[in-house]
């Protein structure tokens, strides 16, 4: 049978053996020299062996309570190791992170993910910076960024992104935004043949900062508008001036005018939505993570 006493009988044989006399001990633990002999009674029951002598110099182990002291410094030290990670887990979590991320991100996901967070762990401070995945990389690399969501996929650039740790994240299909009073409206899917003849609301773009177009596999869309941001893509689509693709990522906030319909389009290999980093994964940053990797999911699901 094993040597089962509680941790402070150990610790009350190191800090006698340490100060040297029973006195300087009991000092020492906040204990009166009375009780402090009594735990080291006790501790010499449990071990069936004097672990202690009295001299004339002060209080001196025996062998046996050398081998046990030095077994004591271990098992405290371990013990001691096991309460910091502990009181670790259950600190708030505070400082500083900045997460970016690009213009349809910061429709739903980001916004959903930082009011977690909010309250989930309420001393963390999150910047957010909307900007292109191009952009992006950039500030990754400068260090600007903790954080990063991308996009990649067919239609996009192919980005370096070598060194950059990549986590793919649920996401949704792409859809298609049409007007209540939209002729597809009221059907949950379409077809692109469907979609042929339509006009079409598109984000402005560059070469280096791509932007949400016509249906991607859709030959010779007609693009009726070419706008900035997207509030107003989704105002013009909902007073029925044309159609627009978006990712599922932002169905939850769209206009009351404004349905979303799904594209039956076999030859659409789609993109992905993946989180990005350099670097190790800091708590900060791995609670980030989970807070996004939440949202993402719930917003994919449903």
């Amino acid at each position: 049978m094993g040597l089962n006493v509680h941790p402070q009988l150990l610790l009350a044989l190191r800090t006698v053996l340490d100060a040297g006399s029973l006195t300087a001990a009991s000092e020492r633990l906040g204990f009166t020299q009375s009780a402090l002999s009594k735990q080291i009674a006790t501790l010499e029951a449990a071990a069936g062996t004097p672990l202690v002598r009295r001299g004339p110099r002060g209080v001196e182990p025996t062998d046996a309570g050398t081998r046990l002291a030095a077994r004591a410094a271990a098992v405290l030290d371990q013990l001691d190791a096991a309460q910091r990670e502990l009181d670790d887990l259950s600190a708030p979590l505070g400082g500083r992170l900045t997460l970016g991320g690009f213009p349809a991100t910061a429709m739903e996901l980001a916004p959903r993910t930082l009011a977690r967070l909010r309250t989930e762990h309420p001393s963390l401070e999150i910047d957010f910076l909307e900007s292109s995945t191009a952009v992006q990389v950039r500030r990754l690399r400068a260090g600007r960024l903790d954080l990063a969501l991308l996009a990649t996929g067919e239609g996009l650039p192919g980005y370096d992104l070598t060194g950059i740790d990549i986590e793919r994240l649920p996401a949704g299909p792409l859809m298609v935004a049409v007007s209540r009073r939209h002729r597809l409206a009221h059907a949950r899917r379409v077809t692109v043949a469907d979609l042929a003849g339509e006009g079409w609301i598109v984000g402005r773009a560059t070469r280096s900062e791509p932007q949400f177009g016509a249906w991607p596999t859709l030959t010779n869309a007609r693009i009726v508008a070419e706008l900035g941001d997207w509030s107003a893509r989704l105002g013009f689509v909902a007073a029925g001036l044309g159609i627009a693709t978006v990712p599922s990522l932002s169905t939850g906030v769209l206009p009351g005018d404004v349905v979303c319909l799904a594209v039956d389009d076999p030859s659409w290999t789609g993109r992905t939505l993946s989180l990005a980093r350099i670097g190790a994964l800091t708590p900060s940053a791995a609670a980030v993570r989970a807070a996004l990797r939440i949202e993402a999911q719930a917003m994919a699901d449903r």
